[in-house]
């Protein structure tokens, strides 16, 4: 052993970093220095700087920067690949009263929307869902705007392109909505009502999940290789098939119609009827429970796709939050237009696989697997910026919807050109 290399194991054992100590604190996310934060660093010692370096040396003079400039091993604070690499956005600071905050006006905003709208059943108007609409879309954008401000425009940008996601997903979600609401043959003036609770029941599975994928992020830099794969099988799927069947008929739908009496008839808005002296659940509540269902399935599509455009859980739920919001009236308005969206679903496929992309790029680009690149990050794997990935998923879905709304328009013009052509040969 040289001189340079005892005083470098001398110095890191002093130091707390490299094999030489405990695992180094902070777990790579930064939880204690950035409240609520989940980005995830991978953490690099002393040992494995001085492999960049190229000699002992230099690395000994690396570790006195590190010290001078920014985190050091051993002090409380993961020594992350930004040390080494200048220019990485740190963790989104949100303390606890913010989350709160956030928490209280989503519920407040719920409750007002099932107090004024839902609670008097009614099929809402035109103009009644548009204006809703127009209120909420800008009440997103608007907010999105307040964290390019405020927190820096690369978050800025990571919400607006997990916005568009989840509000595209939405949509999607929507058009099976309007599947089970009509293979349970829901009056229309319930079908708010149904929507609402739908809404509630999809923002609190969200949520969970969302806390789930923060803390599995922030323990697990391989994470991303399963969210990358999961999405790559989903984008697979969908292109392929679309919706397909009622899932008012599904096995799952079917075992809780025979587990529960249910009766033949809506009684208004009620889940449950005394009949007889008995107990009954009616139409209403087996709707719910389908629509429930199907939240914990594209809760499971949508929570590892935004995660592929954020690391902080902050965002991931605001965006999850707005794109929920307004849904119901949206469901209203376009109803109509959603047959119309036959390309909807090879648009989402798209963007799910370009996510699926992104995170395994970024997986390699955090690795730590040590059968991968010896466990150090993939030098080559490149970073894709979120302002490409904002504007490949707002093209992609552009591109999706003009190409739906030609194809069925050519589609109704055809039968109009057919019988034009009849007359004509048939003539006077």
């Amino acid at each position: 052993m040289t001189g340079v290399d005892g005083e470098l194991i001398g110095r890191c054992r002093a130091d707390g970093c490299g094999p030489f100590s405990e695992p180094m604190r902070g777990g790579g996310g930064g939880v204690g220095r950035a409240g609520f934060s989940m980005r995830r660093r991978p953490q690099v010692n002393c040992a494995v700087q001085g492999e960049y370096s190229g000699t002992v040396g230099s690395s000994l003079r690396m570790l006195d920067a590190s010290r001078a400039t920014g985190p050091r091993c051993g002090d409380g604070e993961d020594l992350g690949v930004d040390s080494i690499t200048p220019g990485l956005e740190h963790p989104l600071h949100v303390t606890p009263s913010a989350w709160i905050v956030t928490i209280a006006v989503t519920a407040a905003l719920f409750v007002y929307e099932f107090v004024v709208h839902v609670r008097k059943p009614h099929a809402p108007s035109i103009g009644e869902s548009a204006r809703w609409s127009v209120f909420y879309i800008g009440l997103a954008l608007l907010f999105g705007v307040g964290i390019g401000v405020v927190s820096g425009w690369t978050y800025g940008g990571e919400y607006f392109a997990g916005y568009l996601t989840e509000k595209a997903l939405s949509v999607d979600n929507l058009f099976v909505f309007l599947i089970v609401m009509s293979g349970f043959a829901v009056p229309r003036i319930y079908q708010q009502k149904v929507l609402m609770i739908g809404i509630v029941i999809a923002l609190i599975l969200r949520g969970g999940f969302i806390a789930v994928g923060a803390t599995l992020i922030d323990n697990f830099s391989w994470i991303f290789y399963l969210f990358g794969a999961f999405l790559l099988v989903l984008a697979y799927q969908q292109a392929r098939g679309g919706h397909e069947g009622n899932p008012a008929d599904s096995r799952f739908m079917r075992l809780v119609g025979r587990l529960l009496p249910v009766t033949d008839e809506y009684h208004e808005d009620r889940l449950t009827v005394r009949k007889d002296g008995r107990r009954w659940v009616t139409p209403m509540l087996l709707t719910i429970i389908a629509i429930g269902f199907i939240d914990v399935v594209f809760a499971l599509d949508s929570i590892p796709a935004i995660y592929g455009l954020t690391e902080e859980a902050y965002i991931v739920f605001t965006a999850n939050a707005f794109a929920l919001m307004g849904l119901r009236q949206l469901y209203f308005l376009i109803g109509g237009l959603l047959e119309r969206l036959v390309y909807l679903a090879q648009g989402l496929a798209v963007i799910l696989a370009f996510i699926g992309v992104k995170l395994v790029l970024h997986a390699l680009h955090v690795n730590e697997l040590a059968f991968v690149n010896g466990g150090l990050p993939v030098a080559w794997a490149p970073e894709i910026p979120i302002w490409f990935s904002l504007l490949f998923i707002a093209v992609t879905i552009a591109v999706a919807t003009t190409a739906s709304l030609i194809k069925t328009r050519r589609a109704d013009a055809e039968p109009d050109l057919a019988v034009l052509g009849r007359e004509g040969t048939e003539g006077p």
